[in-house]
């Protein structure tokens, strides 16, 4: 019980429209999740921190992405002074400014 050959050199069906479509079906499915799962979480993350870089002030209790406790004591347009301890005050990017908390640590709420 062999295969004959026409059998076995027979031709596969050509692929219409419709099935060269299908093919691509799952990579289109694959690029949808990774957006809604990784790409959109990321720029909303992303523009609720520019949105509190942008709303820092004077008296903010501030934690940098080094891990750096302080109060904001001075504003500018690139950076801001923090001052670490009675005295001890540094420059730092606004945009490495990592939460603003309340006195005790805590993370403020976000408004809205």
């Amino acid at each position: 019980m062999l295969i004959t050959p026409a059998f076995a050199q027979a031709a596969a069906p050509a692929a219409g429209g419709g099935a060269a479509f299908a093919q691509f079906i799952p990579l289109i499915l694959v690029f949808a999740i990774m957006y809604f799962l990784i790409m959109r979480p990321q720029q909303k993350k992303m523009s609720q921190h520019r949105a509190m870089v942008a709303a820092l002030k004077k008296g903010d209790n501030v934690i940098t992405q080094g891990g750096i406790f302080g109060k904001v004591v001075a504003v500018r347009d690139e950076d801001v002074d923090v001052e670490i301890a009675q005295g001890v005050r540094i420059r730092v990017v606004r945009s490495t400014i990592a939460q603003v908390v309340d006195r005790a640590g805590a993370p403020v709420a976000a408004n809205g």
